[in-house]
């Protein structure tokens, strides 16, 4: 189930609530009780080590450009 996170603008305080996706934009009560919060942007790194390199694309058959292969101009 995702965390949403939330900021508290009475008191300032962060917390995280977990709901379905679909209650995503439904509001939610600080802790302390206070009903006036907001929705924070949440942001989502991910980390790992990898076993080689990325793999590298295949030949084309153009010589690249704007349009899949030829320029509009």
């Amino acid at each position: 189930m995702p965390r949403y996170d939330f900021r508290c603008r009475a008191c300032g305080s962060t917390f995280e609530v977990s709901r379905p996706m679909s209650e995503a934009s439904a509001p939610a009560t600080c802790p302390a009780g206070h009903d006036d919060t907001v929705k924070l942007l949440s942001t989502v790194a991910v980390t790992g080590r990898g076993t080689g390199s990325a793999p590298s694309p295949g030949p084309s058959g153009g010589g690249g450009g704007c349009c899949g292969g030829g320029c509009c101009a």
